[in-house]
């Protein structure tokens, strides 16, 4: 089992006994989408801590979009529990790039791939990926890259 799996099923232990409902059923659900992930496919497998963080900020991406989607059709409570299922799984996640940094690192992937021009755009990106990884949303990466780029 992994680290990270393993610091789950502690934490969820743990705010079983205190009775803590949204910590429980958020560390529950992040708990069987690593389950899921581990038999997906045809063999049963364990996920690398990598894998694990990659389905951790999957379920994050997943609560931010569904939080988006309830606040625009009027149902802010259930947009609120999102975000508040969105904090907790965050406190597993490492911490996030700023801009500033964002754009540090894609100036670099820039100047080692020596790319220019928005055809370049999956060139860059090979280079910047393993550099971000799991510390940005690939969308924020692609902004970045394509801003980098035109400019």
């Amino acid at each position: 089992m992994g680290e990270l799996k393993d610091r789950l099923q502690q934490d969820l232990t743990t705010s079983m006994k205190a009775r803590d409902e949204l910590r429980t059923s958020t560390l529950r659900m992040v708990l069987t989408a690593i389950g899921n992930e581990e038999v997906a496919g045809k063999a049963a497998r364990t996920l690398t801590g990598d894998e694990e963080l990659k389905v951790l900020a999957r379920e994050a991406k997943k609560r931010r979009e569904a939080a988006e989607a309830f606040r625009s059709g009027g149902a802010a409570d259930r947009a609120d529990r999102e975000l508040a299922e969105e904090q907790v799984l965050g406190d597993y996640l490492p911490q996030q790039l700023s801009d500033e940094e964002l754009t540090a690192l894609v100036a670099e992937a820039l100047a080692e791939s020596a790319a220019s021009g928005p055809q370049a755009m999956g060139q860059v990106m090979k280079v910047v990926g393993p550099k971000v990884a799991g510390r940005a949303e690939g969308g924020r990466v692609a902004a970045a890259v394509r801003a980098a780029l035109a400019g």
